[in-house]
């Protein structure tokens, strides 16, 4: 018997159903931010599941809640599963939670089939990946890879002046469990589940994706400087307007970035236009960019000629740009990879390779050790918002390719 054979969609549906009801919002979707009372309820309910089969839950120091399952040779190194518990402020009820629920399934079909595995399994709740209420996100992920300083990501507040570090303290009060005073780094492998948070597969009818790694990404801040003036005595000709200036920049950057292939992912997310007077010429503007692609090459090509274009189209006004993030792509392990791919034609589910589009706590684990990801479809790609929504039958389909994957994985 194969662990796929035991994965139950009922189950996996209704252990949704009951993790949306923990910060749930009146359109269907959640608010459950990292380390909120709505946080903790969910780690204590997956908690009480995971006691209720008799698996190790325990908090490593960042607040990372994993939960084990035994294996016959318990010392080896575990092969490990896992996203995160949090949203956004409006968020789906899949972005993350699926990770951890089909993990969670897959260790519940290993016992249902019967299975005994050499090495241990372990589901990770990764602590704070959207970084809604604590900056930067994939925060937990990155102090357990040592990518991040622990006691710097502790002393970090949010913008009531909350410190995480009391965040957490309040959260083990209200979600207890064995915590451990070290990071244990040592894993045989790592693959996590996760909806695909775009069009793709729902567009091409595959029901998983093999992902092969994560893009790229790099993130600038604009700022360009021109003079304030009355709007109606200034004349154009000697206007230094920055708003003029900056809408420039951007369709100069529209332009530098063109891609007939549609690869490239360039956005202007913010756009702040000061003072914001109806009769005052603009005199300073600031904007955000952020650059993704999955080669390393041309994000260099591109984003290293960010600052030329925009200095170029500016006229009277002056910039000053600055990449505040630059975060390579990631490519996963072949021989994971191939083990997603291969255990998915076992179960005759149509699918294709794919990179993806947005980071995840995988981007973190991968320098470390063998690493790769599953993908599932959303409806009409929509994720971060509330309208965010997947099929029961494609939820349990990337929760049978999980569980053969870390069954074959955990046998080796």
């Amino acid at each position: 018997m194969r662990a796929s054979d035991k994965i139950n969609e009922t189950r996996l549906w209704q252990r949704h159903v009951d993790m949306a009801q923990l910060g749930g919002l009146p359109k269907g979707g959640v608010n459950r931010q990292a380390l909120s009372a709505e946080d903790a309820a969910a780690r204590r309910l997956l908690g009480q599941w995971a006691q209720a089969r008799g698996y190790d839950v325990f908090s490593d120091p960042i607040g990372n809640l994993h939960v084990r399952r035994a294996g016959t040779e318990n010392d080896a190194a575990p092969v490990l599963t896992g996203s995160h518990m949090d949203s956004q402020p409006t968020g789906g009820k899949y972005d993350g939670m699926y990770g951890v629920l089909a993990g969670f399934e897959a260790l519940e079909a290993l016992d249902d089939a019967g299975i005994r595995t050499k090495r241990p399994v372990g589901v990770v709740a990764w602590m704070n990946e959207e970084g809604s209420r604590f900056q930067p996100g994939a925060m937990g992920s990155a102090v357990w890879a040592g990518h991040y300083d622990l006691e710097r990501m502790l002393a970090v507040e949010d913008r009531a002046g909350v410190k995480l570090a009391d965040a957490l303290a309040q959260t083990l009060v209200a979600a207890p469990c064995r915590t451990v005073g070290e990071f244990d780094r040592r894993f045989h492998a790592y693959i996590e589940a996760h909806i695909e948070q775009g069009p793709r597969l729902e567009a091409e009818a595959k029901t998983i994706g093999v992902v092969t790694g994560i893009q790229g990404s790099q993130r600038y801040t604009i700022d360009i400087f021109g003079e304030e003036a009355h709007a109606g005595t200034t004349p154009l000709r000697s206007r230094k307007d920055a708003l003029k200036s900056a809408v420039a920049a951007i369709e100069a950057l529209e332009r530098h970035m063109h891609d007939p292939a549609d690869i490239v992912r360039f956005t202007v997310g913010r756009f702040e236009c000061r003072p914001g007077s109806p009769n005052t010429v603009p005199g300073q503007v600031h904007f955000t960019i952020d650059f993704r692609h999955p080669e390393s090459a041309v994000l260099a090509r591109l984003g290293d000629a960010i600052d030329k274009v925009v200095q170029a189209s500016v006229g009277p006004c002056t910039a000053k740009v600055e990449r505040v993030v630059n975060v390579a792509p990631t490519v996963f392990d072949a021989k994971i990879v191939d083990r997603v791919r291969e255990a998915t034609v076992e179960l005759g589910l149509p699918h294709m390779d794919m990179p993806s589009g947005a980071g995840h706590d995988a981007m973190h684990v991968a320098p470390l050790g063998p690493a790769g990801m599953i993908f599932v479809p959303c409806v009409r790609g929509i994720s971060h918002n509330e309208a965010e929504a997947a099929s029961p039958s494609d939820l349990a389909a990337g929760a049978r390719v999980l569980a053969d994957c870390l069954h074959a994985l955990a046998d080796s």
